[in-house]
C-alpha cells in the first residue's frame, strides 16, 4: 500500500513502526491518547526527587540488535553507557557472598569446566541441563526445564527467567527464555556488554523517534484517544476519534499499537492475553557515596536488579503480584534496607524516594498465555498489529517491541 500509514499508539512499537516507514519513505500519521510518547517506556520529572526518572528499569545487551538499529537510526546510539566487559555482578543479600557471571569470548563456555569461574556451589550438569531450553516444548515452564532448584537455579537462572519474563519461573514459559539466551549468552561476550541508558528512556528512545518522524515529515498527535474502529468485510474503513472521523482510504493502512485489553476492546475479534503480572521500582536518592558500580543482580532479595545513576539508586521487583498490594512505605523501608546491604552504605537513613507500581507491566508469560499472541497480519487485509504482547517469538521486552514494530511496518508498506 502507498496511502497514508495511521499508528495508534505512541509507545515503542508504535514508534518504531513510524520510523521504519518514515525512513523508507511513506507517510505516516501518529495517533496516542496521552500526553506524549513512550508508553510504559518514558521517563517523567519527580517533583519529591528534584529529577528526572525513568518509571521502570532496564537493563539491555550489545546483542540486542534491534535496539542498537533503532537507536542508530533517530541518532541517539550514543546515549548508552556500555559496560567495558560483558560481566554480570551479583549478590546474595541474605549471606553477603558476591560473584560475577562473565560470558566466554567464543560461543564454546570453555570456563564452565571450572569450579572457579562457574556461579559458587554449582556443577557443569546444572549447566547442561540449560540446553534442555532448545527443544523445551510448548507447556514446559522454567522450573520444569532448569530444575527448579540448586544454586545455578537459586543464583542465576531464576533471577534471570523472573526479570526477563516478569513471570514466577515455576509458571513462565521456557520456550520464551530460548531465543534471549541464543542470540546473547549463545554468542558468546560480544553479544554480552550490558546497556543502560546514560540520562533516561525518554531521552534515548522517545524524544529523538518523535524528532526523527518529524522531520521526516511524519506527524504525532497526542491526546487524541481512538473511540472505535469502523470495518467492513475485510477492510478498516474508519477512526472514530470522538470529535473527529478520519476515513481510511482504499491505498491507505492502519497498524493498532496499543496494549492487548485495549486492541481487545477496539476490535474484539483480535485474540490477545489477558492475564498480566506488575513489576514494582523504587528510585532513591543516595546521600552519601555508595559502591561504584552501575547495576547488580540480587539474590536472597524480593527485588532483581539494583541500577546507579549518579546519586540516584533504581531497584527492581519483577513479578510482584505478592508486592504490589503492599504500601509504598512498607515497600520503600524494605528495599532500602536490601540497597543499603547491595552499596555498602550501612545505617544510612533513606532520604527522598518514589515507589512506582505497575500493576498490568506485561502478560503474564505464561505457556497458556503465549497462545493468545496474536500475530502482526491480521485478518483485515489493511491492518497490522504491533506490541511487545503480539507473537513476536521474544518475551515483552524492548527488544521485542521494536521488532514488532518493524515487522507490521513490513506488512502495511
Amino acid at each position: 500500500m502507498t496511502g497514508t500509514v495511521h499508528i495508534i499508539g505512541a509507545g515503542l512499537a508504535g514508534l518504531s513502526a513510524a520510523v521504519c516507514l518514515t525512513q523508507r519513505g511513506a507517510s505516516v500519521v501518529v495517533h496516542d491518547a496521552a500526553g506524549q510518547g513512550g508508553g510504559r517506556c518514558r521517563s517523567y520529572y519527580d517533583v519529591a526527587l528534584g529529577c528526572r526518572i525513568d518509571n521502570g528499569n532496564h537493563l539491555m545487551l550489545s546483542g540486542n540488535h534491534a535496539i542498537l538499529d533503532y537507536l542508530k537510526t533517530i541518532g541517539s546510539e550514543d546515549t548508552l553507557v556500555r559496560s567495558d566487559e560483558a560481566e554480570f555482578p551479583f549478590l546474595d543479600i541474605s549471606t553477603g557472598q558476591r560473584w560475577s557471571v562473565t560470558p566466554d569470548k567464543g560461543i564454546i563456555p570453555w570456563s564452565l569446566f571450572s569450579a572457579d569461574t562457574r556461579v559458587p556451589g554449582s556443577s557443569l550438569n546444572e549447566y547442561l541441563r540449560g540446553l534442555s531450553l532448545a527443544w523445551a516444548g510448548p507447556n514446559k515452564t522454567i522450573s520444569q526445564c532448569l530444575g527448579g532448584d540448586g544454586p545455578l537455579f537459586d543464583n542465576f537462572w531464576d533471577p534471570l527467567a523472573v526479570s526477563v519474563l516478569n513471570t514466577e519461573s515455576e509458571n513462565a514459559s521456557a520456550q520464551l527464555l530460548w531465543p534471549v539466551l541464543r542470540e546473547t549468552f549463545g554468542r558468546g561476550s560480544a553479544a554480552c556488554v550490558p546497556m543502560i541508558v546514560r540520562d533516561g528512556l525518554s531521552e534515548s528512545f522517545v524524544d529523538p523517534a518523535v524528532a526523527y518522524v518529524s522531520n521526516l515529515g511524519g506527524s504525532i498527535h497526542f491526546n487524541h484517544r481512538l473511540r472505535a474502529v469502523n470495518y467492513k468485510n475485510d477492510h478498516v474503513t474508519s477512526l472514530d476519534f470522538g470529535n473527529e472521523q478520519i476515513a481510511i482510504e482504499p491505498d491507505d493502512s492502519v497498524i493498532l499499537a496499543v496494549p492487548p485489553s485495549v486492541a481487545h476492546t477496539l476490535m474484539p475479534e483480535i485474540v490477545t492475553p489477558d492475564a498480566f503480572r506488575p513489576i514494582v521500582n523504587g528510585h532513591f536518592r543516595v546521600p552519601k557515596k555508595s559502591k561504584d558500580v552501575s547495576f547488580m543482580g540480587l539474590v536472597g532479595s524480593i527485588a532483581h536488579w539494583l541500577f546507579v545513576r549518579g546519586d540516584m539508586v533504581s531497584i527492581t521487583v519483577s513479578a510482584a503480584t505478592d508486592l504490589v498490594a503492599q504500601s509504598n512505605s512498607d515497600i520503600a523501608d524494605c528495599l532500602w534496607s536490601d540497597i543499603c546491604i547491595a552499596l555498602d552504605l550501612g545505617d544510612c537513613l533513606m532520604g527522598e524516594h518514589r515507589i512506582v507500581k505497575e500493576k498490568r507491566a506485561t502478560f503474564a508469560q505464561t505457556p497458556e498465555q503465549l497462545l493468545k499472541r496474536s500475530g502482526a497480519k491480521t485478518q483485515w487485509k489493511n491492518l497490522a498489529l504491533a506490541g511487545d504482547w503480539t507473537a513476536t517469538g521474544l518475551p515483552a521486552t524492548i527488544e521485542g517491541t521494536i521488532r514488532s514494530g518493524n515487522t507490521a511496518a513490513s506488512f502495511v508498506f
